[in-house]
């Protein structure tokens, strides 16, 4: 089944959640909806099961207009971020309840029921209650009751955000083996660019209820489309800095001055807006066109084996995100270094001028 928005908008009491969505999604595909809280993920995804209906546009299934078909006449199964189980039935009676509601021959139900749970490693658990699982084991439930009725159209809707690291990862790495063997066409909701990066398939970013770039995961993120696209799909941030192209160097605050390399040799003369990732920033040099700053630090925040480094200058306020614990006391003078092949390069509008080369360096 293949799905389409086509010019949806969402209007309620006068505020806009969705505006003009076109979208398209392919039968066996993993699509990553990315943006922060209120963005207008959930509306979509409403939209697309049938819960809401739009106040313009069409939705299309296998070319179909279903716009105003409802939920309950759509092969649609949805898992939200809550463990919504029924607290009173066996995993097995959760994982089953959807086909009994079609319903499916007894033989069947036991036969998909067990098949589905063996593939996400509950199968030992059919006999107990919600309330003796882990988190977990919750949500894999959960999953196992959206998954068992093939639907056509599965909505992920933050489902690991309440787990911890460990599960979540570990979750990530089954969907993505899950949806290979599939034909159904799975969408997943994710406030976190490197959950969007874990899970690959295609993204789409929102913002305000807007669609703001859509496409293969890797291409949206290597090639964010404009400044706001590299900003939402960057963790931390990516770091902005104006600068001006002239002859043949750049500057940045008409006080930092470095040559133009290879990369940048191409742009027009100009007022720019450059960006380069916080990792993408180093403590020591491991480029020949790494431009040297010298900076003070803000903050060490340190995160279980990396640390988001917070520094400053009389231009510049930027984040590094660093591999590794680094302590440093507040206002400890360092010097850092951003190799400028690395630098996003946007036209005042905001729109892209030039991606990064790819070429070898620091990580990508």
């Amino acid at each position: 089944m293949s799905l389409k928005l086509e010019h949806v908008t969402r209007i309620v009491d006068g505020q806009v959640h969705i505006d003009d969505a076109c979208l398209s999604f392919e039968p066996g595909s993993f699509n990553v909806l990315l943006g922060r809280t209120l963005a207008g993920k959930t509306s979509l995804m409403r939209l697309m099961a049938g819960l809401d209906r739009p106040s313009s546009g069409r939705v299309l299934m296998n070319g179909a207009d279903v716009t105003g078909v409802p939920v309950r006449q759509r092969n649609v199964s949805m898992v939200y971020q809550q463990f919504i189980n029924y607290p009173t039935l066996t995993v097995f009676e959760n994982i089953a309840s959807p086909l009994r509601q079609a319903g499916v021959a007894k033989e069947l139900i036991v036969e998909k029921v067990e098949a589905t749970a063996r593939m996400l490693r509950i199968d030992k658990l059919l006999s107990r209650y919600p309330l003796e699982l882990s988190g977990g084991q919750q949500q894999r439930t959960a999953m196992a009751r959206a998954l068992v009725k093939d639907a056509s159209l599965i909505l992920f809707d933050e489902p690991l955000v309440n787990l911890d690291y460990k599960l979540r990862e570990e979750l990530r790495q089954e969907m993505r083996e899950l949806f290979q063997a599939r034909h159904t066409i799975a969408i997943y909701a994710t406030t976190e660019p490197n959950e969007a990066l874990a899970l690959g398939g295609t993204t789409t970013i929102l913002h305000e209820g807007r669609v703001v770039q859509s496409g293969k995961t890797a291409e949206v993120y290597h090639r964010p489309q404009q400044v706001l696209a590299a900003e939402l799909f960057s963790e931390p941030a990516i770091n902005l800095m104006p600068g001006r192209i002239s002859g043949t160097e750049v500057s940045f605050a008409d006080c930092v001055h470095f040559p133009l390399n290879p990369d940048l040799r191409g742009i027009s003369e100009g007022e720019y807006c450059f960006g380069v990732r916080p990792s993408h920033i180093g403590l020591v040099p491991s480029n020949d066109d790494d431009l040297e700053l010298a900076v003070t630090v803000e903050l060490a925040e340190i995160s279980g084996s990396e640390t988001f480094l917070h520094v400053r200058n009389e231009q510049f306020v930027l984040v590094l995100h660093l591999p590794g614990v680094h302590e440093y006391a507040v206002d400890t003078p360092i010097l850092i270094y951003i190799p400028t092949h690395k630098l996003f390069v946007f036209a005042a509008d905001g729109q892209l001028v030039q991606a990064p080369s790819r070429r070898q360096g620091r990580a990508a």
